[in-house]
């Protein structure tokens, strides 16, 4: 087991290097000059000169990449190229609020989508059933942005339930995760009713009944542990949509995350301002996916017994 858990901790390692390197090529050569864009455009040739060698990128790209990657591996996320600003000051400002959002909405995610899978499983061909399809086929089909301007009208505009924008207290997410986890409850719902599809249909599970084992300790017991393997490897599919997601939702919302700031940053080819919070956002999901891993093996004891040999 602790072999396995090294083996997939060690897999960060290359993933960080291709990551880092497809995105500092991509924003070199990307439209916009980020020396204009601090300048203005009426920069004379010596300030843009002199700009340009400040920003070291008078420097071929490769020394300007390990250059930047020597100083990260170090803590340091340098200057902004436009507000001349440390990226770790206003990242660590904002990490909180994103790192929230995602949280509330992955928790909807998981809650949600896996109660309603399994309901709908349960009773299969049902009207319950068909109304659950049809709300996850709804919630999957309604792009974010649309479905947050919707929900601001309703619930903040005509019924004054919520704050509209913002991040300063519980209320101010409960939109935001909503409209973010929307169409990845919609996922799960149908990930974990095909799962309990097959599961139920499966001989143990007559077996259990025909000894007269409760139905509910059929389902939570034998067939929701079985159930819900696929169900997790969607949950972890769903990390990188939620992160995604976030720069559209915090947008909508106004809520002060690194989405937001990531966005501001591509605008005007700031490279430090990308690849601080795009590195801690892939350790993330990195991190998240291993231990999803992990679960796999509690969850199965024949995963389990496998990775003990």
């Amino acid at each position: 087991m602790g072999k396995y858990i090294l083996k997939r901790a060690l897999y960060i390692i290359p993933t960080y290097i291709v990551l880092t390197i497809l995105v500092y090529v991509i924003l070199s050569f990307s439209p916009g000059d980020p020396v204009l864009a601090s300048l203005g455009a009426n920069a004379t040739q010596e300030q843009i000169a002199q700009k340009t060698a400040e920003l070291g990128l008078d420097k071929p790209l490769p020394v300007r990449y390990l250059s930047y990657m020597s100083g990260f591996l170090q803590g340091d996320m340098g200057k902004s190229w436009i507000s001349g600003n440390r990226i770790s000051v206003e990242f660590s400002a904002r990490i909180g609020n994103t790192l929230l959002l995602l949280l509330y909405s992955l928790i909807l995610t998981i809650v949600l989508g896996t109660f309603m899978g399994v309901i709908a499983a349960v009773k299969q061909n049902s009207i319950t059933d068909n109304v659950t399809m049809v709300i996850a086929m709804l919630m999957l089909s309604i792009p974010a942005f649309f479905l947050g301007l919707i929900m601001q009208l309703i619930f903040c505009m005509r019924l004054k339930m919520l704050p509209v924008t913002g991040a300063e207290s519980f209320r101010h997410f409960i939109l935001p995760s909503i409209v973010l986890a929307a169409s990845r409850v919609a996922g799960q719902v149908r990930m974990t009713r095909s799962s309990m599809l097959d599961v139920i249909g499966q001989d143990y599970i007559r077996t259990a009944r025909a000894k007269g084992a409760s139905e509910v300790r059929v389902i939570c017991y034998h067939a929701l542990r079985n159930g819900l393997l696929p169900a997790i490897t969607n949950i972890g599919n769903n990390i990188g949509g939620i992160v995604s997601g976030a720069v559209t939702v915090e947008t909508i919302f106004a809520v002060p995350g690194i989405g937001s700031m990531l966005v501001n940053a591509v605008r005007t080819a700031d490279i430090p301002g990308v690849m601080g919070p795009l590195i801690f956002i892939a350790l993330l999901v990195c991190v998240v996916n291993v231990l999803i891993d992990l679960l796999y093996a509690f969850i199965d004891p024949r995963v389990r017994k496998q990775l003990s040999k």
